[in-house]
């Protein structure tokens, strides 16, 4: 098990879409920056609020010139993530800054190739039944309480 902290960036992505004639701002809250720190969760706690001080967003970033510098309130949260609200000439973003430890790694794996005659097979029989989504199933103790 590795127990690296890391910096996570969250951002409120915006992208516009036309559609009949009217502009349409989509907005997408997504992860858009995981930087590994270290070990040490003190080290990742002063990274997280350099970062919340001082990262730019894309939405920002691809209008900005140099020696620009935009508003920034940065508020952090009891647990000690920032949210963070960036403007600069008329545009405004929300970036979230977090830590998280590393608790579990699994490298992808692909299943084999099917074979020809499997390949048949599913043909005539149709797909394979749905996967089950992820469900949480409540221990014994904890429907005793």
């Amino acid at each position: 098990m590795t127990a690296d902290w890391y910096v996570l960036i969250e951002e409120d992505t915006r992208t516009t879409q036309h559609a009949d004639g009217k502009d349409l701002k989509l907005h997408r809250w997504m992860l858009t920056g995981t930087h590994r720190i270290g070990p040490d969760p003190i080290e990742a706690a002063a990274a997280a609020e350099d970062a919340a001080l001082n990262y730019l967003p894309g939405v920002l970033a691809r209008h900005a010139r140099p020696g620009d510098e935009p508003a920034r309130h940065a508020l952090r949260t009891r647990d000690g993530a920032w949210v963070v609200l960036v403007k600069q000439r008329h545009r405004e973003c929300h970036i979230r800054v977090t830590t998280a430890q590393l608790v579990h790694r699994r490298e992808e794996k692909e299943a084999p190739p099917r074979s020809l005659k499997e390949k048949f097979r599913s043909a005539l029989e149709g797909p394979p039944p749905a996967v089950k989504p992820w469900a949480w199933t409540p221990s014994d103790e904890a429907d005793q309480t």
